[in-house]
């Protein structure tokens, strides 16, 4: 007995936690069960026939909060004979046989490496009646060659690279994503152009380090040479790309940004610390000098640049000179945004075994102090756009208040979160005409820390193929080769008789 009616097809949902890599990847695991006959089950619905965990080693409480999950659906799947548990990711690399251990009642565990194995791991499953386990210790194929159902109809996310060859005393995610895998600047730029064709404006370049994408095939200036080369696709309107590392940041990738009309003037590149000490522990092969001054030469290059930053508080042996200078960094910076995290131990790495472990409360109070100067500044900078005209992509769920203000809400060029106003009867961007992924023009009237107000009608509003598909309802998609794969549900109409050799 299955939860899925005879001849139907059986459904799914995806759980992801974690960063934009694990976003893409869930994306993938979306395409790979649809090609395969499951069908898409809304996240409001609790009776999936197969949920799938994408999750996240991170984080401190990353174990905790993936075992309090599953323990929360042992007793759906109890009064739901037939439903099936699978736990990808970079938790199910880590811990891998360990998760059937501790929660027997899971049917599938795969790894980082072998997401296109999904469907196959689940039928199995199914047949067998048992849990399989199977990881991988290097990529199987190319994540992007693998189907994929978009989450945007405006945006989407292209890998360049998988991996990383970094060793930061802090990280895991090279232990469980392994070395870089880089993939043709061909193969990148043909995914470009299928998902411009389908509607899309904008593209992220992702990578775990995208600065040292080339490495495999020995051009240390491929990924500026790749952002000129989006600059040639019709149809492409934004380009961003997330994460550089200060270390093999050059100066031709800020001359293509800069003379690539569609590459966005927003920088995201990390920081973690302003101390060089804790820089050196960190393992991370620059200094604060060297960082900013590549902030610098990108606000040389680019005025209007929007540069955002991740910080790490509290690593073992910071003190309270090392977080000071955290502090100058931050302010002489002048980031528009800051993503700021609380060191947690990650067993495996070794920083949870160094000396000078620093106090909860310690740790918690240079917190609040970071928050406190990052968002004086950020608000500063934001105030510096009051009066300005901003190009703004209409987003989905960015604005958690819009319904109760009235507004929409989308990300401008420089990726500053932007809530603004629509138009009345007969003005541009008029109430209920607007559609995500159409661009509008509009004229900042309020600043905040983290987000900008325009609350005056738009200036212009362009209505673009990706509205279109976002207004009927149709998602971009991306084939890939399925060699082998089983397919689930209700069995494709035989094609009809032709004339010819077949018909006789």
């Amino acid at each position: 007995m299955t939860t899925a009616a005879a001849g139907s097809p059986r459904t799914y949902q995806v759980r992801t936690y974690g960063c934009q890599m694990n976003v893409h990847d869930s994306e993938r695991i979306s395409g790979l069960l649809e090609q395969a006959g499951y069908v898409r089950l809304a996240e409001a619905d609790d009776n999936p026939d197969v949920v799938v965990f994408n999750t996240c080693a991170v984080r401190e409480n990353a174990d905790n909060r993936l075992y309090g999950n599953l323990g929360h659906l042992r007793p759906v799947k109890d009064r739901h004979p037939g439903m099936q548990i699978a736990v990808g990711g970079c938790l199910a690399q880590k811990d891998r046989g360990d998760i059937v251990r501790k929660a027997p009642w899971v049917d599938v565990v795969f790894g980082t490496h072998n997401i296109g194995s999904l469907p196959v791991l689940l039928e199995r499953a199914r047949h067998n009646t048992a849990a399989e386990v199977e990881i991988l210790e290097s990529l199987d194929v190319f994540p992007s060659t693998l189907p994929t159902r978009r989450e945007s109809t405006y945006a989407g996310w292209v890998s360049i690279s998988v991996g990383c060859n970094n060793t930061c005393t802090f990280c895991i995610v090279p232990s469980l994503r392994g070395k870089e895998k880089d993939r043709r600047p061909g193969d990148v730029l043909a995914e470009v152009r299928a998902l411009v064709a389908e509607g899309v404006l904008e593209v992220t370049l992702l990578g775990q380090n995208v600065n040292s994408y080339g490495v495999e095939f020995g051009d240390r200036y491929a990924f500026g040479k790749l952002l000129r080369a989006t600059g040639e696709i019709d149809g492409l309107e934004r380009v961003r790309f997330t994460s550089p590392h200060p270390k093999d940041f050059t100066d031709d990738v800020i001359a293509a940004m800069a003379e690539t009309p569609n590459v966005c003037h927003s920088l995201h590149m990390p920081l973690q610390s302003g101390s060089d000490d804790v820089l050196k522990a960190m393992r991370r092969s620059y200094r604060s000098e060297k960082y900013l001054g590549i902030i610098e030469k990108v606000r040389a290059a680019m005025p209007d640049a929007a540069i955002t930053t991740d910080i790490i508080v509290g690593f073992p042996g910071e003190t309270e000179a090392d977080f000071e200078r955290t502090l100058d960094v931050v302010r002489a910076a002048r980031f528009s945004s800051a993503f700021t995290f609380q060191y947690s131990k990650r067993p495996g790495t070794p920083a949870a075994t160094m000396d000078g472990q620093l106090p909860k409360q310690v740790v918690q109070e240079r917190y609040e102090r970071l928050i406190a100067c990052v968002e004086e500044i950020t608000w500063a900078e934001n105030k510096r756009l009051v009066g300005e005209t901003v190009e703004v992509l209409v987003a989905v769920g960015e604005g958690r208040k819009d319904d109760r203000t009235g507004r929409l809400s989308g990300r401008a060029r420089d990726g500053r979160l932007v809530h603004f106003a629509t138009g009345a009867p007969g003005e541009p961007g008029a109430a209920g005409t607007v559609r995500p992924g159409d661009i509008v023009h509009t004229t900042v009237t309020y600043a905040a820390p983290h987000h900008l107000n325009a609350d005056g009608a738009p200036l212009a509003h362009r209505r673009t193929r990706a509205g279109d598909a976002a207004e009927a309802g149709r998602a971009p998609r991306t084939p890939g080769v399925l060699l082998g794969l089983p397919t689930v549900g209700a069995p494709a109409a035989p094609p009809a008789p032709t004339a010819g050799c077949a018909a006789h």
